[in-house]
């Protein structure tokens, strides 16, 4: 496929904001990699789920269309399988359960694709990737070599790797080109969630199988998310935000319903969707876009929004959280592109309008 000018990005994001790449390229095969110039500026994207354009992309974007999955080995502890980069993401998970390889079933249902997976760490119900990550295979597009990250190298925490803390998904220096997973064979049920062991209950499963626990999470995320395909979004806005244990039971001496998940290193995460609900923005909107009144975590393109728009509600909904909580959100996706000198869509007041219906 030959590289493509003033390539319209519209449909390559899940946000569905304007933007074009002065040149655009569709990476189906590795070949194509190593005949790309060294040095050049390059932006690699995924599925798009992760993102926000602000503007034109001044440089060559690189989508990620790598295909192909399969176990590579297994022992007497594991299975070893191994997905391309392009792959979807959630026929992969479902795939693996199909094939009687459980453990990575808490994931189902998270848009993009499998390349980006170690990028963001993405995690979701009490698990995150880098937990079953056991190898990232990645080429250097300005050497030409081949490179495998072991899953210390990933440098994986929280919603973070190697590869977002050094830009490397900006820069196109490291692209991924698979991912190999390990998938312990004594497996356990994580439903540890309490959303997940609520829907457990009600359908009267006391030991789910991973197929199972599958379906609730899939029908969770289904009656509380919204589809991209359908009202445009990028997932999860901002990370939860992760606290010292001192301030977390400050806030909770006088927000007594504060969500806390206790960490590993003594910190404490605090559920952000839930500040941004108890600062006044679930459902609420500024202009054309909004939080998702079923998840107040969920910013939403309701039609025509530009990445003007989207600032000018991030800026609000992390101004109003900080003067409530004492805290700073920070907003989860990469932010790629030049910023345009446009305006923001005019709206009423800065206070913003509520849709007909909340829940």
């Amino acid at each position: 496929m030959p590289v493509l000018s003033n390539f319209s990005l519209l449909d390559l994001n899940t946000l569905r904001l304007p933007a074009r790449a002065a040149q655009y390229l569709r990476i189906e095969q590795t070949a194509q990699l190593l005949a790309l110039p060294p040095h050049q500026q390059r932006f690699i994207f995924g599925g798009g789920s992760n993102l926000v354009l602000l503007g034109d992309v001044d440089g060559l974007v690189l989508h990620v269309a790598l295909m192909g999955r399969r176990l590579v080995t297994e022992d007497a502890e594991a299975w070893y399988v191994e997905a391309s980069a392009g792959e979807n993401w959630h026929d992969f998970v479902l795939w693996t359960l199909a094939q009687g390889w459980p453990g990575l079933e808490n994931l189902v249902l998270i848009p993009g694709t499998v390349g980006a997976t170690p990028v963001q760490n993405i995690g979701a119900y009490g698990l995150e990737a880098g937990e079953r990550i056991h190898q990232v295979r990645a080429i250097d597009l300005d050497s030409g070599t081949e490179r495998v990250f072991n899953q210390a190298d990933c440098q994986f925490v929280y919603r973070n790797s190697i590869w977002k803390r050094e830009g490397w998904h900006l820069t196109g220096k490291s692209l991924i080109t698979s991912v190999v997973f390990r998938l312990p064979k004594a497996w356990q049920a994580n439903c540890g969630y309490a959303d997940v062991a609520i829907e457990l209950a009600e359908r009267q499963i006391q030991s789910p199988t991973a197929q199972q626990i599958a379906e609730v999470i899939i029908a969770l995320r289904q009656r509380k998310l919204p589809d991209p395909a359908l009202l445009p979004n990028a997932g999860s806005f901002f990370e939860n935000p992760i606290v010292d244990a001192d301030f977390a039971q400050k806030l909770a001496l006088t927000h007594p319903d504060l969500p806390r998940y206790p960490q590993a290193d003594g910190r404490v995460k605090l559920a952000a969707g839930w500040l941004i609900e108890q600062a006044g923005w679930k459902g609420r909107q500024l202009g054309p876009v909004g939080m998702y009144e079923k998840q107040a975590l969920v910013l939403v393109n309701r039609g025509g929004a530009c990445a003007q728009d989207l600032l000018a509600l991030m800026a609000a909904v992390r101004e109003d959280v900080a003067r409530g909580f004492g805290l700073t959100l920070e907003p989860e996706p990469v932010f790629v592109g030049t910023p345009s000198p446009a305006k923001a869509t005019p709206f009423a007041n800065r206070m913003g309008t509520r849709p007909r219906q909340n829940s």
